[in-house]
C-alpha cells in the first residue's frame, strides 16, 4: 500500500468518507552550504523523495481536527480561538496563526496525515510539515501558492509562534523543489537556481540512527554568536564579510566567535563553488568541497558527533565515492554522500556494515532522488 492509498484508508476509517483534497511536502538533505542561512548565505539543498502527506476535507465551520498516524495527539482547535500547546501540533497553530496574521482568509478543516521522512534525522520534518499545512489551508481557502512566499510564511511562523530561530533553506526546498534538481538559493535576496546533478552520481543519506535532545537551544545558542560576530564586523549578517577581512581582524575576536565566523565564511565560499561545479557536471570538485564542509562543521562550528564523524570517515573509505559531510543541524542525525550511481547499492550495503560494527548500531541507508516541492497530490472535490 502506498503512502496515498494509505491515508485514504485511514481517512476513510477515521471519517467515515473519503477526503477531497491529499497534499504533500518533501523533506529535504543539504548537499552543502550548512547553518548559513540565518547568516543571509547561500545554501544548495534539494528535495527528497520522503515527505509528509495529508488527506483532508473542509469543515463547515472554522475548527481543525487533524490526526497523525505517528503521534497519539491531534490537533484541534478553532480558527478563532487557540493557543500554544506543546508537541507536534504546535506548527498546525503556528501555520494558521501566521497566515491570520498576514491577513489570509482561511478555512476550518478535518485531516490526517503521516510521513516517512525520519524524524529528528537533519532532513527537515519539521518544514515539510508545514509546508504540508500550508498546501492543505491553500487547498480549502481563497488565497494564492507562491513558494517562496510560502516558506517566508512558515519561516515566520518558526520564529515568532514555534520558537525556532531557523533560516528560510528548509521551508524554500520544499515549497519549491524540483524533480533531479538541487536549489541553489540566496537566503538574503530568495533569488533561487535549479542546478542538475552530475548524471553519474547518487545522493545516499546515511542516517547515524543518533539523536540529540538539545539541538534546538545548540542552534539558537549559534545563531546568538554569529549575530555577535555580525555586531563586531558593524554588518548584518556575517554574508557581508568577505574572507580577507575576516582575515585582518581575526585575532580581535574572541576565540569561539573566531570559529564559528570561519566556518559560515568559508562555507559561503565553498557553496557558490559547489555550485559552479554542479553546473559543469564536475562531481569530482562537488565532493571534495562537501568534504571541507565537514571538517569545518566538525572543528570550527562544532556541531558534528563521533558517530557523524565515523559515518562520514566510513563513507569516504569506499570505492565511489565523491566526498560526504554531516547534514542538518547536527549533533546527530544524518550525513550525506555523493556516490558513483554505478556504486551507489554496493556502497550503501558496505557502509551499513561498517558502521554497526564499529558503533554497535543499526543505521538507515537511503538512496534518494531529487523530488518535486510541495504537490496537490488528488484533488477529489469536483467528483
Amino acid at each position: 500500500m502506498n503512502m496515498k492509498e494509505k491515508l485514504i484508508s485511514a481517512f476513510q476509517k477515521r471519517f467515515n468518507q473519503s477526503p477531497s483534497f491529499i497534499v504533500r511536502a518533501p523533506g529535504r538533505v543539504n548537499l552543502i552550504g550548512e547553518h548559513t542561512d540565518y547568516n543571509d548565505g547561500f545554501v544548495l539543498p534539494m528535495a527528497i523523495d520522503r515527505a509528509i502527506w495529508i488527506a483532508l476535507r473542509p469543515r463547515t465551520d472554522r475548527r481543525i481536527l487533524l490526526h497523525s498516524l505517528d503521534f497519539e495527539q491531534p490537533a484541534d482547535f478553532s480558527l478563532d480561538d487557540f493557543t500554544h500547546k506543546k508537541g507536534w501540533t504546535e506548527y498546525v497553530r503556528g501555520i494558521a496563526w501566521v497566515l491570520q496574521e498576514e491577513g489570509a482568509t482561511i478555512s476550518g478543516w478535518e485531516g490526517v496525515l503521516a510521513g516517512d521522512v525520519p524524524l529528528g534525522a537533519g532532513l527537515s520534518s519539521s518544514a515539510a510539515l508545514e509546508i504540508s499545512l500550508l498546501k492543505a489551508f491553500w487547498a480549502v481557502s481563497d488565497f494564492k501558492w507562491d513558494g517562496a512566499p510560502m516558506a517566508e510564511l512558515a519561516c515566520k511562523a518558526d520564529h515568532d509562534w514555534v520558537g525556532i530561530q531557523s533560516g528560510i533553506m528548509d521551508q524554500m526546498i520544499s515549497a519549491l523543489g524540483k524533480k533531479d534538481h538541487a536549489l541553489l538559493i540566496d537566503c538574503r535576496s530568495l533569488d533561487f537556481d535549479f542546478l542538475p546533478l552530475p548524471e553519474e552520481v547518487a545522493v545516499v543519506i546515511l542516517d547515524t540512527a543518533t539523536r540529540r535532545g538539545l539541538v534546538d537551544s545548540a542552534y539558537n545558542e549559534r545563531v546568538t554568536q554569529c549575530q555577535k560576530a555580525s555586531d563586531f564586523f558593524g554588518v548584518s549578517a556575517l554574508r557581508d564579510v568577505s574572507l580577507s577581512l575576516f582575515e585582518k581582524q581575526a585575532n580581535q575576536l574572541d576565540p569561539l566567535i573566531r570559529r564559528r565566523t570561519r566556518h559560515v565564511i568559508t562555507e559561503n565560499d565553498r557553496t557558490l563553488q559547489a555550485a559552479a561545479a554542479m553546473k559543469s557536471g564536475d562531481a569530482t570538485k562537488l565532493g571534495q568541497l562537501m568534504n571541507a564542509s565537514h571538517r569545518s562543521l566538525r572543528d570550527d562550528y562544532e556541531v558534528s558527533s563521533k558517530e557523524l564523524n565515523m559515518m562520514v570517515e566510513i563513507a569516504n573509505s569506499q570505492t565511489g565515492c565523491f566526498g560526504a559531510r554531516m547534514t542538518g543541524a547536527g549533533f546527530g542525525g544524518c550525513a550525506v554522500a555523493l556516490v558513483k550511481k554505478s556504486l551507489a547499492d554496493t556502497f550503501a550495503d558496505k557502509v551499513a556494515v561498517m558502521y554497526q560494527e564499529k558503533s554497535g548500531v543499526q543505521p538507515s541507508i537511503y538512496i534518494c532522488t531529487p523530488s518535486n516541492g510541495a504537490e496537490l497530490v488528488a484533488d477529489f472535490s469536483k467528483r
